[in-house]
């Protein structure tokens, strides 16, 4: 026999985390809603402008209507006022303080009014995503009001700003989502959510047993987040109004103990018949299809968790006949909480980098613009509005941004500048602001596209105000930008470095150590028993997004938060340990060995994790009993 002939593979080597996350960009379907919103805002905004003559507040409408669309995301017509009104109520003040001050002070204190609003936004970015959203805006506006030489007053340009935004709420509140037949379509949003719920629930049944039972559970409290967001954003009434809507809570409360059987018996770890995982299933149909759910198979109730299980489909069938509203399980956030996480530890890391860098390029700027280096271009906002989104944690890793930003206003620049040549002025210019509208949504999906899309629509919108093509200089200034975000990410701070993922993590611990206190204390309180669980699971979901963000930095930062992933997956097997007590306590009255040894286990490595990573006391002091 002749010897088999041996093939060397060669592996490609592993690129490194800053790298990775540079190249990665989001997949999903187009959405074509928010496509056709994006083509109806900016682009005819401007239009109408030049029509009537005030060309220039068409482009701070345009503006706004542009940073509104970089915001609107999929999710429910009521998240999305929050999402996308509260970042323009921010922005307009922006406007107004950048334009008065722009206007009434020297170079000198115009620096430290920009460089106190980056700490305050900084700080405020800290709370979450819809605050990040307000501080972002409101610096770029900030830097557009003082460094856009228009001739409108500030009112006026801060009016122009929240019409610009207004007139996208207003397209995403009156145009219905494509697709969206069933049911109320004002409630497509909601209903996509709850249904969702349903389907992570079934794909969590499905991967009992298995090794993508973990990220299955994951995927289930991402879906409870978005519907829970979804249906608990603003609204003038304190309950919900219609039958549709309340049917809708009631279909995501009948839910939470689903999710919760799931959650229990994938920590068992023992594979599910299929014939557990159908109720959900139809479940989910049902909502998606505004239906009725019909016969629900049950599942052998030969377990504490299949029981649950059983009795949670009971549950939910009635709650599908009944339509009435029910608690979300969420508590307010108050004023004492967003102040003590905007200037918490990691709101003052935050807000200081904000301050110093922005502050620093709002200098630079402009005394590179009073000396003439601009030339005959009296534009000097763009250093300091690029140096806003470069230097916003929240928005990637920092080289990941770097690269992304400089690579994509490169591309965006030699783009506009072959547009600029051969489009008439200022009809063509007018249409390419529609189409790049148009293109936002889809250029979310990573930051260099995005900042590409974004730099021909602005360098558009500028050479309809008046201006001359300025694309080279506007590589230049993004160029420096970049090499000022990136000296001033690596500069030592005052306090520990990693301060914001410390402070998530942190949240993440209290929220499971008051779960874990409330199951073991042995309340019949279920309500306060899920309100609990949502509160801890979504503690850990921020702060396992911010320890990821964190470890795709340059060795020299990611070191700063060394450890944290260790400590948040313990925090996640804590919590799913406690959900699945929680269920064994429901139909026992009291705890196995298994479950208690599990939990002194992970309380004793916790322990043991504390002082390393700053973890407090309470979470793992607290004693287990059978």
């Amino acid at each position: 026999m002749s010897p088999r002939s041996t093939v060397a593979v060669r592996t490609l080597p592993a690129l490194p985390p800053w790298l990775a996350h540079a190249l990665r960009a989001q997949r999903g379907p187009v959405p074509w809603s928010a496509v056709v919103r994006g083509a109806l805002a900016a682009g005819p905004l401007l239009l109408i402008a030049v029509i009537a003559g005030r060309t220039s507040l068409g482009v701070v409408a345009a503006i706004a209507a542009m940073l509104a669309g970089i915001n609107d995301r999929p999710g429910s017509r009521r998240t999305a006022v929050r999402r996308l009104g509260a970042p323009a109520v921010a922005g307009a003040a922006g406007v107004l303080v950048g334009t008065y001050a722009g206007d009434h002070v020297g170079a000198v204190a115009l620096t430290l009014v920009l460089t106190a609003l980056g700490l305050l936004a900084g700080g405020m970015s800290a709370i979450g995503p819809v605050a990040s959203g307000g501080g972002t805006q409101l610096l770029v506006a900030a830097a557009i009001g003082a460094g856009m030489p228009l001739p409108d007053s500030g009112w006026a340009r801060a009016l122009a700003f929240l019409v610009g935004a207004g007139w996208l709420i207003v397209l995403r509140l009156a145009l219905p989502t494509p697709g969206a037949l069933a049911g109320d379509f004002r409630f497509d949003g909601e209903r996509a959510a709850v249904a969702a719920v349903y389907e992570a629930v079934t794909a969590l049944l499905d991967a009992a047993g298995t090794e993508h039972a973990t990220a299955r559970r994951a995927a289930l409290t991402a879906a409870l987040d978005q519907a829970q967001d979804a249906l608990a954003g603003p609204r003038l009434r304190r309950y919900a109004s219609s039958a549709a809507e309340r049917r809708l809570h009631a279909q995501y409360a009948a839910a939470l103990p689903l999710a919760e059987a799931a959650t229990a018996l994938a920590w068992a770890g023992e594979p599910l018949a299929g014939r557990a995982a159908e109720g959900p299933r139809r479940l989910a149909a049902a909502v998606r299809e505004s239906a009725a759910t019909g016969p629900l198979p049950a599942p052998a109730r030969s377990a504490p968790a299949l029981r649950a299980l059983d009795d949670a489909l009971l549950q939910a069938a009635h709650a599908f006949d009944q339509g009435g509203g029910s608690d979300l399980h969420t508590r307010r956030r108050g004023a004492r909480y967003l102040l003590r996480t905007a200037f918490g530890a990691g709101g003052r890391e935050y807000g200081l980098r904000v301050a110093l860098c922005f502050g620093a390029s709002a200098a630079i700027a402009q005394a590179l613009h009073h000396s003439h280096w601009y030339g005959q271009h009296t534009h000097w906002y763009w250093l300091p509005a690029t140096a806003v989104f470069l230097v916003k944690p929240d928005l990637g890793p920092l080289v990941s941004r770097v690269l992304c930003r400089a690579a994509g206003t490169v591309l965006g620049a030699l783009l506009f500048a072959g547009f600029a040549a051969v489009l008439p002025h200022p009809q063509g210019l007018v249409a390419l602001v529609a189409v790049c509208g148009a293109l936002i949504p889809v250029s979310t999906r990573h930051f260099a596209a995005q900042t590409a899309v974004v730099t021909v629509l602005v360098l558009s919108l500028v050479m309809v105000g008046g201006e001359p093509q300025a694309s080279v200089g506007r590589i230049g200034e993004t160029l420096l930008a970049c090499a000022l975000v990136l000296i001033v990410g690596h500069l030592p701070m005052p306090g520990e470095r990693g301060g914001h993922v410390r402070a998530r993590l942190a949240s993440a611990a209290g929220a499971a150590h008051a779960y874990l206190v409330h199951v073991l204390d042995g309340s019949d309180d279920r309500a306060a028993r899920w309100t609990l669980r949502r509160e801890a699971y979504r503690a850990l979901s921020e702060a396992r997004a911010a320890i990821a963000l964190s470890a795709a930095e340059l060795p020299a930062l990611a070191r700063h938060t060394e450890g944290t992933d260790e400590v948040a997956a313990l925090l996640e097997r804590l919590v799913d340990t406690t959900t699945a007590a929680a269920v064994h306590l429901d139909d026992t009255g009291r705890l196995d060995r298994r479950h208690s040894d599990r939990l002194t286990e992970l309380l004793g490595e916790l322990a043991a994790h504390r002082e390393r990573v700053g973890l407090p006391t309470g979470v793992t002091g607290h004693a287990v009993a059978v």
